[in-house]
């Protein structure tokens, strides 16, 4: 049984083709990404049939906190995913099974840790987060349930899911994914509104806290029931912190969660130039933000997808197909989001009326959306060049991504479009940063494609 799981892992890897390979691998995750997406916005959504700006504002306000769990699930879920996929390329199985156990117990500790940090640091971390005395209370109920009880189940869901996908498994982890997505949708309405039990902002924290803890049942019910037939392993006794394996995860996972880190910054930036104006603006700006991540994660799901994809043909030296996975993945994928950019931006007052009747709100929501909408093309070229990346071990060059796009250009846009533009300017200074990230990412590209086959020498 284990061999013919082997085999068809090596299939899929190595002789399906391409367009099969591709798409057998990033459907699920991008499907997956889109129930998260709708989960994320469920809460906006439900939240906001409260009609109070308030309780939205509470949502909106604890995102960059939430947004940090990230840089746990890239530092462990993305460094041990890349891992293990070159190490499936080289056929090194001890490997595979120390990178995943690896990263389950590192992810478990740092999400004991996320909880302790906020319940010691809660109340200067409400401020930071852009909190006054009119939203600090509804923030503080949505985020006992999401981070001081649920840190642990919403990191470990995604890590198991990204080492379950690095060996091939991209239908098992989507459908993990996905179940507590849905549950979460499903909770949410009673939770939340007041024919249920009228928890407003708190009712989506705990329906977030109960699906990130299904989802946790689902995945280790998988690999005990694939025990054998799996290469991720979560035995203590593969639990070794060998230093080639801490090297080779941290050198790809360490800039993927400063890069991450740096987006929390990001976001805590704009929403405290935002709540300036009020909780109608920050309302609107979590609306906008929230739409906007639909297709923002489809581009993201098709990044990750094609990883294990590209990081074993890498490490296997079949460099012909990796580049063939890439090429299609980036016709794809920057297609799509041309096309869904051009719409968000003719109907953005439409997509922002299915939240709030609000005319303020909408009025705000639908110039942020337009804005927003604008980098979406672009994106999908950056998200795609990190994926890249990653897949192959360059963990520099991500991280070199990732200061460009924060540090040096999207936060001093911010503070630049904001002193220009007051609000306004805010949605602009992605679509601005992108810009110049987008070039980079082709050049990058370009140049990883035109790679000699053989002795291409050690990744950046």
């Amino acid at each position: 049984m284990a061999e013919r799981d082997n085999a068809d892992k090596i299939e899929l890897f190595e002789r399906t083709p391409i367009h099969r390979a591709v798409l057998t691998m990033s459907v699920p995750t991008i499907l997956s990404s889109l129930v998260m997406v709708l989960y994320n916005l469920a809460d906006t959504y439900f939240v906001s049939m409260l009609n109070d700006a308030v309780q939205n504002s509470a949502v909106t306000l604890a995102a960059p906190l939430l947004l940090a769990f990230n840089a746990v699930n890239n530092l462990f879920g993305v460094g041990s995913s890349s891992m293990m996929s070159r190490s499936l390329g080289k056929k090194d199985y001890d490997a595979v099974r120390k990178s995943a156990a690896f990263g389950f117990y590192c992810a478990l500790i740092s999400g004991l840790l996320f909880s302790l940090g906020y319940i010691a640091f809660r109340a200067p971390l409400l401020t930071l987060l852009g909190t006054d005395p009119e939203t600090a209370a509804a923030t503080a109920d949505y985020l006992r349930w999401t981070v001081a009880c649920g840190a642990v189940p919403a990191i470990l869901n995604v890590v198991i899911a990204q080492m379950v996908r690095a060996e091939g498994s991209a239908l098992h982890a989507s459908v993990g994914t996905m179940s507590g997505c849905l549950l979460n949708i499903a909770l949410d309405p009673i939770f939340i509104l007041p024919w249920g039990l009228g928890m407003g902002a708190a009712g989506a924290g705990l329906a977030t806290f109960l699906s990130n803890c299904f989802a946790c049942c689902y995945f280790f019910v998988l690999l005990w029931v694939r025990r054998g037939r799996t290469y991720v392993s979560v035995h203590p006794r593969w639990f070794r912190p060998e230093r080639a394996v801490v090297l080779s995860i941290c050198g790809v996972g360490i800039p993927a969660s400063i890069q991450n880190l740096l987006n929390v910054t990001g976001m805590t930036v704009m929403n405290n130039f935002t709540s300036a104006f009020g909780p109608d603006a920050v309302a609107a700006m979590g609306i906008a933000y929230k739409v906007n991540m639909i297709p923002m994660y489809i581009a993201m799901g098709f990044s990750q997808g094609i990883m294990p994809l590209v990081g074993y043909n890498y490490a296997a030296k079949n460099r012909l197909r990796m580049r063939e996975s890439i090429l299609f993945s980036a016709r794809i994928s920057l297609a799509f989001m041309i096309t869904v950019s051009a719409c968000y931006y003719a109907f953005a007052g439409g997509l922002v009326s299915l939240f709030m009747k609000n005319e303020v709100i909408l009025a705000y929501g639908t110039r942020f959306l337009r804005g927003l909408c604008l980098g979406q093309p672009l994106l999908c070229l950056d998200f795609l060049a990190v994926g890249i990346f990653q897949a192959c071990g360059m963990g520099r060059r991500a991280l070199i991504f990732a200061l460009l796009r924060k540090v040096a250009l999207e936060i001093p846009a911010l503070v630049l479009l904001n002193r220009l533009f007051p609000l306004y300017g805010l949605a602009y200074a992605q679509p601005a940063a992108e810009l110049v990230l987008a070039v980079a990412a082709v050049l990058s590209i370009r140049q990883i494609l035109r790679a000699p086959m053989e002795g291409e020498g050690r990744p950046a």
